[in-house]
């Protein structure tokens, strides 16, 4: 039977960009100039982020959505107008979880390491440039997402060593730390960060969206076919 996912709208301070965020699917999520196109933009990434359920074995969920229901709107930041991607947070992200839901939550997010691992794996070094030849090839992309989200792991505690990205197994350590992190702060009742706070659910599809939009960046780019 087919049925509805809530739909969140962030809206930036001056109403230059609108996110659409799908908070029961950490990672989709996706912005522009309306909330009328940024809910059809989220809505045509939906085939895409069913590999991400598949590796997280939730596909026969997710292919039950047809439809959305937004369910909250609320104030972006200003990077919200600038970037189109989510910065701020929701009610529902500072909502208290269970933790059956953090694990469903922890579980998508490890799908999106995996899918964004599989991408990097497959595509082409070289990368489409853009206009006058800008852009930014595989591996640059590869150490820009990991290097962002060493940042974001120190706010539950994590550590990260200055090879933890180099290898399979060391990436692999570091990322059940971060689950491990994650936990011990949702078991503590603590939000994440040093000086400035987020909340669980917000690291989590934060981490998960940006490992995703680069994903799919680096699929776009890819010059192998």
């Amino acid at each position: 039977m087919a049925k509805h996912t809530r739909v969140m709208l962030e809206i930036g301070p001056k109403g230059k960009k609108i996110v659409a965020v799908a908070p029961d699917w950490p990672g989709l999520e996706r912005g522009a100039k309306t909330a009328e196109d940024a809910i059809e933009r989220l809505r045509s990434y939906i085939p895409r982020y069913s590999q991400v359920a598949k590796l997280a074995e939730m596909d026969a969920e997710f292919s039950t959505i047809k439809n959305f229901d937004i369910v909250e709107q609320y104030p972006g930041t200003g990077s919200t107008d600038f970037w189109g991607i989510s910065f701020a947070f929701s009610n529902i992200d500072k909502q208290a979880m269970s933790d059956e839901t953090l694990e469903r939550e922890l579980a998508l997010m490890q799908a999106c390491w995996r899918f964004f691992d599989d991408v990097r794996k497959r595509v082409s070094a070289e990368m489409q440039k853009g206009p006058r030849g800008g852009g930014r090839d595989r591996d640059h992309i590869v150490r820009h997402t990991l290097s962002a989200e060493q940042d974001w792991a120190g706010g539950v505690g994590v550590q990260v060593p200055d090879d933890a990205m180099l290898t399979d197994k060391a990436l692999k350590a570091y990322r059940d730390a971060y689950c491990h992190g994650i936990r011990d702060y949702h078991s503590q009742g603590k939000w994440a960060g040093t000086r400035a706070k987020w909340p669980l659910r917000f690291l989590i599809r934060h981490t998960a969206f940006h490992t995703l939009d680069h994903a799919w960046e680096m699929e776009d780019k890819d010059l192998t076919t």
